[in-house]
């Protein structure tokens, strides 16, 4: 049998389901992986101290024959910025460093009414404030491709654990690109479902007010179906009924027939250019669902080149407060970007709701208008970012003569925050140095399984995750 670290929540399931494997060689093969791969990665930051509890529990119920869940007796790991019962959640802050929650989110609890075992927590960059995972508290995550490079974030912990077989899926959070730009450094699968589509509570920043209208939480996984089943159980459970509502063929996917749906594709957003290796990586997905049937086009839709500097607009500002609150009379517990960011610009002022509401309306219209052409149009491939995953302390890069910070260098992914519409990262191709590249796959809103259909195509015809080398 392969290692049980390498095969999907799907496969798992279904062995533990047919008795051929036990949740508790699940559970202590994973915690093996942890020991043995952890200390280079630093992904895992907080083990759960009754995970193999759990998995005792999820056997005795196997062996009685009971009702199970569709995640039952499966290990996963969860993003350090959202609140899990009884497991310390530090937000990557010096401010919640002994932070022990009394309830769990209620993404986490989803998952553990499904049958889940939370088995950790993984690392983030401090308050989720930057596209890296690198706190004051536990220090940097690397990407298992190649340690010395970042593996993106906010999610950049859960990615690298994914990744390298530490857990074989998780729940991140997505504002600017956090679950799509690690799925993409590190060479996995990451879905930001519609705006408000799963239960945000339980995190910091809350996923409320203004950060309401672009951030979600959502699953990352190693492949498209484990994102499917993730997706369905943060999204299906009746609480009248307390029961997940079953789908057409249970709990399995049922793939939408794609064939005949116009597609968008674009690598170049009017803002950001992007590497030869990336605009490969969009052109191939694009060929990949051509061949499959669906009717690709290159063609930028209307709003994308507005999206990048809207996001500033409507949530840099917010970011800010935040912060400003949480650290008022703290400042010196804050790391190097939250200070960097508690000493840039002015204090709010009157003029700051003006230009808020003003963001707010163009962002409505221009929405409008894209869900209107995407009645034709229903799916867009674009890039998550201009490039793969960067070295460590990377503050700017050159792109086709173009010298851009590297927040924007992933306005690409921020645009779909601004328009609250679902969007799928899928490995599309590698650099000439190896990194591997993903693009992103979006769709209207709430057609998460049209996006997920598309990505499961791209996966099977592109590789999907390969594991990292020396894994």
């Amino acid at each position: 049998m392969t290692e049980l670290t390498q095969l999907s929540v799907t496969k798992l399931a279904a062995l533990i389901r047919a008795r051929s494997v036990s949740p508790i060689e699940v559970v202590e093969a994973h915690l093996r992986r942890v020991e043995q791969l952890n200390p280079e990665l630093n992904a895992v930051v907080s083990l759960a101290p009754d995970a193999l509890d759990r998995a005792r529990e999820a056997e005795a119920a196997i062996m009685r024959s009971e009702q199970t869940g569709p995640l039952h007796g499966i290990p996963l790991t969860i993003k350090d910025t959202i609140e899990t019962r009884g497991l310390r959640t530090t937000f990557g802050s010096r401010l919640r460093a002994d932070y022990v929650p009394q309830c769990d989110a209620p993404a986490v609890a989803l998952l553990r009414r499904a049958g889940g075992i939370i088995f950790g927590k993984t690392n983030v960059s401090e308050f989720a404030m930057a596209l890296t995972a690198d706190n004051p508290v536990f220090g940097r995550t690397n990407n298992p491709h190649d340690l010395t490079r970042t593996p993106g974030g906010s999610s950049g912990g859960e990615a690298a654990a994914i990744s390298a077989g530490l857990s074989p899926a998780g729940l991140g959070s997505d504002l600017a690109g956090s679950i799509r730009v690690p799925a993409h450094c590190c060479g996995i699968v990451g879905l930001k479902p519609t705006s408000n589509r799963v239960p945000g509570g339980g995190h910091l920043p809350p996923l409320a007010g203004i950060f309401a209208l672009g951030g979600s939480l959502g699953p990352l996984a190693r492949s498209v179906e484990d994102l499917a089943l993730l997706h369905y159980v943060l999204t299906a459970f009746d609480p009248s009924e307390k029961m997940f509502v079953p789908t057409a063929s249970g709990h399995e996917w049922r793939r939408q027939n794609l064939n005949g749906v116009r597609v968008a594709w674009y690598t170049n957003d009017g803002t950001v250019p992007i590497t030869k290796d990336t605009k490969r990586a969009v052109e191939s997905a694009a060929h990949a669902l051509g061949e499959a049937g669906l009717v690709p086009e290159e063609v930028r839709p209307p709003g994308i080149a507005r999206g990048p500097a809207l996001w500033f607009s409507l949530f840099a500002r917010a970011a800010t407060d935040f912060l400003r609150t949480m650290y008022d009379g703290r400042e010196a517990e804050a790391g190097p970007v939250v200070r960097a960011m508690l000493e840039s610009g002015d204090e709010r002022d009157d003029s700051s709701a003006p230009e808020l509401d003003a963001a707010v309306t163009e962002r409505e219209s221009l929405r409008a208008s894209l869900i209107e052409w995407m009645s034709a149009t229903p799916l867009i491939i674009a890039p998550i970012g201009a490039v793969p995953a960067l070295k460590h302390g990377t503050q700017k890069l050159e792109i086709g003569g173009v010298s851009v910070g590297t927040f924007r260098a992933f306005g690409y992914s921020q645009t779909f925050n601004v328009y609250g519409f679902p969007s799928v990262c899928v490995p599309a191709g590698r650099a000439e140095d190896g990194m591997p590249i993903g693009v992103q796959i979006v769709g209207r809103p709430f057609a998460e399984n049209a996006v997920l259909s598309a990505a499961r195509i791209v996966e099977e015809s592109l590789g999907g995750w390969q594991p990292p080398p020396e894994t």
